[in-house]
């Protein structure tokens, strides 16, 4: 039997025990009580939209290619082994006979520019600020600016609505209206359509003249000369851009097609078979992809095609639907930036063309912007290296 004395003394060492299990419990209490402020703080502050949310500044990254001796090399802004030399850029040396042919429309321009820039303010880049229309406007500038620095006898032909209002500051620019449905859901149909009769209208004119066409998209910026293909492979009709890519092994946003009237006949003919494809095959995805996997069906449909060629970024001819077909490799012809992290590893110094596809027109503007401030390919192409790999608001 316990006595009144002990059961008294059990008690107290029982409460004992209790308070020193509370110590620990007391002492994390107020950390976890930090740790639980401080990822509410993150959540909220973090939250799905804001993570997703697009930068609208740059964000400079350790540029790619690093220990590769035939890539760009970059200390920050600077790069430290040249891409380009001076003589690819003299106006006496480049762009003998070459246009550069893109399809182009603004949307919501029911209003003038002005009174959009005041009610749909929308992006700041450098000093200027844009409305929606303003800047794709900025963009297609840029792509004739860098046309006119790196092949500067060169002129642009843009494609477009008849009803499409385009505010074009650069001098080298043709406007070229050609009637079509250039809705959004319907712009890459248009695109191959537009350029057919741009070259059935090459072949109408037939002035015995000269001159080669590059079909490209125009958020791309041609950073060296590139007529020096159609000298170095004299026997092409029509020129396309491969990647090592299982899916998407071609990219339609370089096209190029040699100005004799074999070549421009030739070139139709073909692009007549993608267009046949994407309207039997592909019009479910009309609004984008169409046209590549169109492209990539006629090539691949010819019996003697073998597809293991695109693993390795060597130019190489085939013909294919009647036509001589050149074969160029993206990693020179259409380096796009957030490949350069990936399986182009880096920027080649010998690059021609960097296409700022999906989320980097911003970059495309303050690439250009730099160029401007500094004339400096090489040292611009870092910046366009070490901050390619972000997805930006537009």
């Amino acid at each position: 039997m316990v006595s009144r004395r002990d059961y008294r003394s059990l008690r107290s060492c029982t409460g004992w025990r209790r308070f020193l299990l509370l110590v620990p419990v007391l002492v994390v209490l107020p950390h976890l009580s930090s740790l639980i402020d401080y990822s509410s703080t993150r959540a909220k502050n973090e939250s799905p939209s804001s993570r997703s949310k697009k930068l609208d500044h740059l964000l400079l990254g350790p540029p790619a290619g690093v220990g590769f001796p035939d890539r760009l090399h970059c200390r920050g802004l600077k790069a430290l082994n040249k891409t380009h030399t001076a003589t690819s850029h003299a106006s006496g040396a480049a762009g003998n006979g070459v246009s550069f042919v893109t399809v182009f429309t603004v949307y919501n321009n029911n209003t003038s520019l002005g009174d959009l820039k005041s009610s749909n303010v929308v992006s700041v880049v450098g000093n200027v600020t844009y409305s929606k229309p303003e800047r794709s406007m900025a963009v297609l500038n840029a792509f004739a600016y860098f046309i006119q620095v790196s092949m500067p006898k060169s002129n642009v032909v843009v494609l477009t609505d008849p009803a499409s209002k385009l505010s074009i500051q650069a001098s080298n620019v043709i406007v070229e209206p050609i009637p079509g449905d250039y809705s959004r859901g319907n712009l890459m149909l248009q695109r191959i359509m537009s350029y057919i009769t741009f070259l059935e209208m090459k072949l109408e004119k037939d002035d015995g003249g000269m001159n080669h066409y590059i079909f490209t998209d125009s958020d791309i910026a041609v950073v060296d000369n590139i007529e020096t293909i159609f000298d170095n492979h004299p026997d092409f009709h029509i020129a396309l851009t491969f990647r090592n890519n299982k899916d998407q092994p071609l990219n339609s946003g370089f096209i190029a097609v040699r100005g004799t009237r074999e070549g421009i006949l030739r070139a139709k003919v073909f692009l007549e078979q993608v267009l046949k494809a994407y309207k039997t095959k592909y019009m479910k995805a009309s609004r984008m992809l169409g046209d590549q996997l169109a492209l990539v069906w006629v090539v691949k449909s010819h019996p003697s095609f073998d597809a293991k060629r695109f693993a390795k970024p060597q130019a190489f001819t085939q013909e294919i639907a009647g036509a001589s077909v050149l074969f160029l490799p993206c990693a020179l012809y259409n380096w796009t930036p957030p490949e350069g992290a990936g399986q182009f590893h880096g920027m080649p110094l010998d690059v021609k063309i960097v296409h700022f596809k999906g989320s980097r027109k911003r970059l495309m503007l303050e690439a250009w912007n730099f160029h401007k401030s500094t004339s400096n390919i090489p040292d611009m192409l870092c910046l366009v290296l070490g901050s390619g790999r972000t997805k930006y608001d537009f």
